[in-house]
């Protein structure tokens, strides 16, 4: 993996005449071609995806999405993004489960994708003792119909109870039955549906304030569309899929795009793994 972003003294070296040295298939010191072509261990996959430290005072929420686009913006291939992701993809997709307090996900993302519970990781026992959490995160999924089967290990056997955010006017039978189940539900909306800013604020009033939310599609796009969205750490796959799959956010557009700003840049055989935040 090479590092493309920030440009640091480590990053990119010059000879004499200008010309940079480790570029790739060269040689170089550290941060060139041959440091950077290797695979990098989850202890520098996490020092590069580490959360933000908190200012003064109480530490508030910070919500970052990680995505999956191929060239022609599609985030799923016959409903699933597995296809058009890679093994490093995976990697830090675990890194970045390894650094949240929650993963925030869609119900529709649930049923999809077959979510199991987070689970516990060696690699970041010590990392996770140190930062005061648990040692896997919770899952918390966003529905306003409560449509689950919740005989699936994502409630019967979680490390950490999964959560349910859902509205004040969703189904008593089907709140009873979550519980049942051994989820927590946590209501986040005054209707049925749930509403975005209420969702992160009443994470955070149960001390998750390192939040990481996986799609799909709709569910980012209401996060973006409320203006809660911290940072996207979106990785570009080098795929063409055409069809008609969804883009990476989905919903009504705002009403001025929301610019973000570019963090780091990493690239490994052609996919692109990029952070950006909101200014």
């Amino acid at each position: 993996m090479r590092r493309l972003f920030p440009v640091t003294d480590q990053t990119v070296t010059t000879d004499s005449g200008g010309r940079p040295l480790g570029a790739p298939g060269e040689g170089g010191g550290e941060g060139g071609g041959a440091a950077q072509g290797r695979e990098w261990s989850l202890d520098e996959l996490a020092d590069a995806y580490a959360y933000p430290e908190p200012g003064p005072g109480e530490p508030g929420p910070w919500l970052r999405a990680n995505m999956v686009s191929t060239l022609d913006g599609a985030a799923q291939h016959d409903g699933r993004s597995q296809p058009i992701s890679t093994a490093t993809d995976m990697r830090i997709f675990g890194t970045l489960r390894g650094l949240a307090d929650v993963v925030v996900v869609g119900a529709e993302t649930v049923r999809l994708e077959g979510y199991r519970p987070a689970r516990a990781r060696a690699e970041f026992a010590a990392r996770r003792e140190a930062a005061g959490q648990g040692s896997a995160p919770a899952v918390a999924v966003v529905t306003a119909s409560l449509d689950l089967d919740f005989s699936l290990p994502l409630f019967t056997s979680p490390l950490v109870p999964t959560l349910i955010l859902t509205g004040a006017a969703a189904a008593p039978d089907r709140v009873a039955a979550a519980e049942k189940a051994g989820a927590r539900v946590v209501i986040a909306g005054d209707g049925m549906g749930v509403e975005p800013d209420r969702a992160v604020r009443a994470l955070a009033e149960l001390g998750h304030t390192r939040l990481l939310t996986e799609g799909g599609p709709r569910l980012l796009g209401q996060f973006v569309a409320a203006g809660v969205l911290d940072e996207l750490c979106l990785t570009v796959s080098p795929m063409l899929a055409v069809g008609d799959a969804q883009r990476i956010a989905g919903g009504p557009s705002v009403a001025v795009p929301r610019r973000f700003a570019l963090v780091s840049l990493l690239e490994e055989g052609g996919f692109l793994f990029g952070r950006y935040r909101r200014p």
